[in-house]
């Protein structure tokens, strides 16, 4: 599958319509996004079934302000909308596969109830 250029107009859309969305903060100075790059769109190819999105954060300054990226590239994962990892830095290959690995097969059950009790020992 071939990425997605992800902006604020379609961002919230994609994430929860979509089960796995992983997504790349970028921008086209930054020599460590252009060197992630064909690592990111070799996985996009790999896995048909996640939605790899591909932020500009130059464009969308917005939207990188939102998710408050302070670094990049930054990689992003959603599991059924929810956040389930962010890490500013490229990764390499294996570690990129073993990431979509790990949230294909996160328990979104246990994921919700252990935000649900992070979430009520915030608020007390």
């Amino acid at each position: 599958m071939v990425t997605q250029t992800l902006t604020q107009q379609n961002f919230e859309e994609v994430v929860a319509g979509n089960d796995v969305v992983l997504v790349d903060f970028w921008a086209e100075w930054c020599g460590p996004c252009k060197s992630f790059a064909p690592t990111f769109e070799a996985s996009s190819e790999k896995h048909s079934d996640v939605v790899h999105g591909k932020v500009d954060t130059e464009s969308e300054q917005g939207l990188a302000a939102a998710a408050n990226i302070r670094s990049i590239p930054t990689i992003m994962a959603f599991r059924e909308g929810v956040l389930v990892f962010a890490q500013p830095g490229a990764l390499p290959p294996a570690a990129l596969e073993d990431l979509v690995t790990q949230v294909k097969g996160l328990d979104m059950d246990e994921v919700r109830k252990q935000l649900a009790e992070q979430q009520a020992g915030a608020e007390q």
